[in-house]
């Protein structure tokens, strides 16, 4: 018996959809800073991925202008994008940053307002950012996250972690960012020990001020955990975004992160 097209076609269609890609980066100072130039790099770089998690946007003038002059930049290239951004994170003033979630309406929704993280705000200098957004009826939040630096011992924030699952029993939590903490340490044990698996191992993620011998990236920083009972990872990987660049001093001048993303579906 043969299967008319159309039924096909809608078949194709939805398990197309049903596939979902989210890159996370870190963008170093995203702010006013940022030439057309970069802007433009950074759209190109991201464009085929249907969420985007900015870490590091600038608090102040000229931060939600960038993102804004992102998503701008990627509605001229025949997508529709939406984006919503954090008020700044209640650290001390120069550690003050913002979060953005950008997002093609087309392939997700976002089902409520994105919010701060409200409970550890005093224990986490930049406490992350959710947002829930809904394929179908399947629902699911990412927690964007950037942590204080290796020698403020960002595992110190990171415990915390273990208890926002419970804190929220209803989200399927994909936490993503910049945990300046490789995912073999101790502190996510406890996220493990609840069925929470990395997209990465042993990958390095930030970059060097010097290619040597090649190598270029110097920690492993970036990472996405993942409820493997409830998340089925299709692929992942990593954006080399600097080997555009003739030297990684132009490359710094977009980021000092790479970009780390994963393709899945929702059981």
């Amino acid at each position: 018996m043969k299967i008319p097209f159309t039924v096909l076609f809608v078949l194709f269609s939805t398990f197309l959809f049903s596939q979902t890609k989210i890159i996370s980066w870190n963008i170093q100072n995203f702010g006013k800073s940022k030439s057309d130039q970069e802007i433009s790099f950074i759209a190109n770089t991201i464009k085929n991925h249907d969420i985007i998690a900015i870490q590091e946007v600038v608090a102040g003038y000229g931060g939600s202008q960038a993102v804004a002059r992102l998503v701008d930049e990627l509605n001229r290239k025949g997508t529709k994008w939406d984006y919503s951004i954090s008020k700044p994170t209640s650290s001390s003033a120069h550690k003050k940053e913002r979060y953005a979630f950008i997002w093609k309406t087309n392939k997700v929704k976002l089902k409520e307002k994105p919010w701060l993280e409200k409970q550890y705000e005093q224990q986490i200098e930049r406490e992350p950012y959710y947002a829930t957004f809904g394929i179908g009826d399947k629902n699911f939040t990412i927690v964007s996250f950037h942590a204080i630096t290796k020698k403020k011992q960002p595992e110190t924030e990171i415990k915390y972690f273990k208890f926002l699952p419970q804190q929220y029993p209803n989200l399927n939590l994909i936490f993503v960012g910049d945990f300046n903490c490789p995912q073999s340490h101790t502190v996510f044990n406890p996220l493990k020990k609840m069925g929470y698996q990395s997209i990465l191992e042993n990958q390095k993620t930030s970059l060097k001020q010097k290619c040597i011998n090649e190598q270029c990236l110097a920690s492993e920083f970036d990472n996405m955990f993942y409820p493997s009972s409830k998340i089925k990872i299709k692929n992942k990987g990593i954006l080399h975004f600097y080997k555009e660049f003739n030297s990684l001093k132009e490359a710094r001048k977009v980021s000092d992160h790479i970009p780390i993303w994963m393709e899945f579906s929702i059981n």
